[in-house]
């Protein structure tokens, strides 16, 4: 076994690193306004010089050129929520510097499904837009405050605009988290069983926990039930927001300028507690996926991203409006930012899965 197996890449410090960062707001093409940080002016860029360093061995900075030849003639799929879409995007921009994507999905523009193509390589990248992973409805969607509007879980129900698109794929990284803490009615078998956030008193008031763990179990059931996948499954675990001074709605900002210290921070309340639902989950998940010889993966950022308040757009993914209130953004990250180091541990993960297929084949 090589010392990196040994090694828990998900404990460590933030450290300098100079060099980065390898892509820019400008050669990249794939960056969405609301993370296009130093277009809208932040002023300060040392949010770009750290990379994660674990305890006891190092994490390569990401290689392009390596994840390209790993994954040549291979199929990767995203599955999640805007989070899920962030860590994609910065994926392309890493690779654009070597060679450039090519989108082909078919509503050209940002949609909630978006399709590339690394042609040289015979590379395919896709998001499916799936917040809740499961499947869901909301009345009158397109009225102008469906914003407040609940959400309708079915949570013994996988959602089908992802798990029918799945075969075929080699890869899938799945996350999901703060579309959680949204209004939401809860429901199982078809009957309503609780909801959160609700008004009627005549219905069970239950938390963000008992819908996050229903969704991951039911779509990692779906994963193990679809006959024509037999790819490994990475579940990307939840990267904490750094709202302070205020919830998101009431002021809160992020506006810190270097990353926390692993003793200036710990992982306590709810991104503990769907943290740990995460890791029981995904145990379970292994558990059942062995008779189908299915692999699940952790991705673990958590911690790593926890110490990462300086990495927000905050106020700059947008420009400012005279005489209105702009909501910050402390849930996303800046492109370029600290969300590319998830791609550190991707291909981390990805090379460790090429050596125990080696090992397991000789």
């Amino acid at each position: 076994m090589r010392k990196e197996e040994a090694c828990d890449i998900s404990l460590g410090e933030w450290v300098s690193n100079p060099d980065g960062p390898y892509y820019t707001n400008a050669s990249c093409s794939t960056i969405q306004e609301h993370q296009n940080c130093m277009k809208f002016g932040r002023p300060d860029t040392g949010f770009l010089k750290w990379r994660w360093k674990p305890q006891g061995c190092d994490l390569p900075i990401f290689d392009p050129l390596q994840f390209l030849e790993i994954m040549s003639g291979k199929k990767m799929a995203f599955v999640g929520d805007s989070v899920s879409r962030n860590h994609m995007q910065s994926l392309i921009c890493l690779l654009s510097t070597v060679e450039e994507a090519v989108d082909v999905s078919e509503i050209p523009y940002w949609s909630q499904f978006k399709r590339y193509e690394f042609r040289k390589y015979k590379l395919s990248i896709a998001i499916f837009w799936s917040p809740y992973l499961v499947r869901t409805s909301q009345e009158d969607p397109a009225d102008k405050n469906s914003e407040s509007r609940p959400f309708n879980l079915f949570l013994d129900e996988p959602d089908p605009k992802w798990t029918q698109e799945i075969p075929g794929f080699d890869y899938l990284i799945i996350s999901a988290g703060h579309w959680f803490f949204r209004p939401t009615m809860f429901y199982i078998q078809g009957r309503l069983a609780g909801c959160l956030y609700c008004p009627q008193s005549n219905i069970t008031h239950l938390t963000s926990y008992f819908s996050y763990r229903r969704a991951f179990r039911t779509a990692f059931r779906a994963i193990i039930q679809q006959a024509n996948f037999t790819g490994i499954t990475f579940l990307r675990s939840f990267a904490p927001s750094h709202f302070e001074n205020g919830y998101w709605d009431k002021g809160g900002d992020c506006v810190r300028q270097r990353p926390y210290r692993a003793e200036e921070t710990r992982l306590e309340g709810y991104n503990m507690e769907h943290y740990r639902i995460q890791l029981e989950e995904l145990k379970i998940a292994q558990r059942m996926g062995r008779g189908r010889g299915l692999k699940f993966r952790m991705m673990d950022v958590t911690r790593a991203m926890l110490m990462r308040p300086d990495g927000h757009p905050s106020k700059y993914g947008h420009w400012p409006k005279p005489n209105v209130t702009l909501i910050s953004d402390c849930v996303h990250w800046c492109l370029p930012g600290p969300v590319d180091s998830w791609n550190d541990f991707l291909i981390e993960l990805l090379r460790r899965e090429e050596e125990l297929g080696r090992v397991q084949s000789i």
